[in-house]
């Protein structure tokens, strides 16, 4: 057991900063924590002091990809697809700068090593964040996850195929990741900007190929999310039954309102839109890739900004992959975008990448700081609240589960 004294304390739940805290730590959970004059120092506990600095619950990215990936160029994803033990070894360096980035928990929305390094992060392997996966995402044919600019004999030797067609397949889909331990269902109801014979406003799956997804999945209380940016596909993976909105790039009027009815989250990544249209160009994106970012930008701003002024939950989350363009460890800029270029009170951007992103996750105890709840937080050099940017420059320490991370 041990306590810290935070100069101030956000505890992730939405409540306001609170001035000279105290966090009781027993057994890698949060056993105590109030204003330091109401936490009583327990008997012989040791005392670690954070007083000179502003305690935050770990951050949370709800939306990235743990693929080792290197590089944009399409064709070097499709030459590594059969190194997997390459892209698991780049992808724990990853999972590293995530942790050193003060990332205690992330959520991997397509990979096809996440869920091997989930559990050697759970062992104490290798150091990480939690890691919460889908394993490798579903699409349809010809949808955003098919690999439209190869020939189709190319990609036809795969024993697990994540391009289903028909409910069949979608509902065996979904079982096979429920059998390898996956901890959510990813599939695309819309095709995307990194797809090449797609567009972000066309609609895929139908009702019922989506509805087999979610069934599947709620069966066993697993949740469902769909890559979904145009109003159409996100309507449809609504009605049937997906728990969050990976994207949102065009909302409708009744899109948003059934966000609200169905009390779904929205994880916009405006991160990698930025950083495509900023600087992919130089990291080998494909031009229809780079054409589509910079027509779907503005829109994407818009449409989360509506969603903010009309209260709709919102996750963060970044999309980042691991290139240089994206890299894993600068996902806090997230929350830069959304208070510069969507407005959000920095409470709310905060809110977002803390207890609102844990509302993307199966477990309750993660992303806030409350009795009961997993003791990951970290410890930042100044006041975020006043200057967020300073998650990006000034975290000072990082626990996962009471442990202290290793610089």
């Amino acid at each position: 057991m041990y306590y810290v004294d935070c100069g101030s304390l956000y505890d992730g739940t939405g409540s306001e900063l609170l001035r000279e805290a105290r966090i009781v730590v027993e057994d890698g959970r949060v056993n105590e924590v109030g204003p330091a004059e109401d936490v009583a120092e327990p008997d012989g506990a040791a005392r670690i002091d954070h007083s000179d600095e502003t305690v935050l619950p770990g951050l949370i990215d709800a939306h990235l990809h743990l693929w080792g990936m290197r590089s944009m160029e399409p064709f070097v994803s499709v030459t590594e697809s059969n190194r997997p033990a390459l892209k698991a070894a780049r992808a724990s360096m990853d999972c590293r700068a995530l942790l050193d980035a003060g990332f205690t928990t992330v959520r991997d929305v397509g990979s096809d090593v996440a869920l091997g390094l989930r559990d050697a992060i759970a062992e104490g392997e290798i150091p990480g964040p939690r890691i919460y996966t889908s394993g490798r995402a579903f699409s349809q044919t010809a949808g955003h996850g098919d690999r439209h600019y190869l020939p189709k004999r190319w990609l036809d030797t795969d024993d697990d195929p994540s391009v289903v067609d028909g409910p069949t397949e979608c509902r065996k889909g979904a079982r096979r990741r429920i059998r390898q331990g996956a901890d959510l269902i990813k599939l695309s109801t819309t095709g995307g900007v990194l797809s090449e014979k797609d567009e972000p406003h066309q609609s895929q799956f139908t009702d019922d190929e989506i509805s087999a997804f979610t069934e599947e999945a709620h069966r066993v209380d697993m949740p469902v999310a769909a890559h979904a940016q145009g109003a159409s596909g996100i309507k449809n993976a609504l009605r049937n039954g997906v728990d969050t909105i990976e994207h949102g790039i065009y909302l409708d009027e009744e899109a948003v309102s059934l966000l609200k009815e169905t009390d779904a989250v929205l994880v916009p990544t405006l991160s990698i839109v930025d950083r495509i249209c900023e600087h992919g160009a130089d990291h080998g994106l494909p031009d229809w890739g780079l054409e589509k970012a910079a027509r779907v930008r503005d829109a994407h701003l818009e449409s989360i900004r509506w969603a903010y002024e009309e209260g709709i939950s919102i996750a963060a989350g970044t999309d980042f992959l691991g290139p240089d363009l994206v890299p894993h460890g600068e996902n806090a800029m997230e929350l830069e975008i959304f208070v510069e270029d969507v407005g959000m009170d920095p409470e709310d951007a905060l809110y977002a990448a803390t207890g609102g992103a844990a509302a993307t996750v199966p477990d309750d105890d993660v992303g806030t700081l409350s009795a009961g709840d997993r003791a990951d937080f970290v410890a930042v050099n100044g006041d975020p609240l006043a200057d967020v940017s300073l998650l990006r420059s000034s975290i000072d320490a990082v626990y996962l589960g009471g442990e202290l991370a290793d610089p």
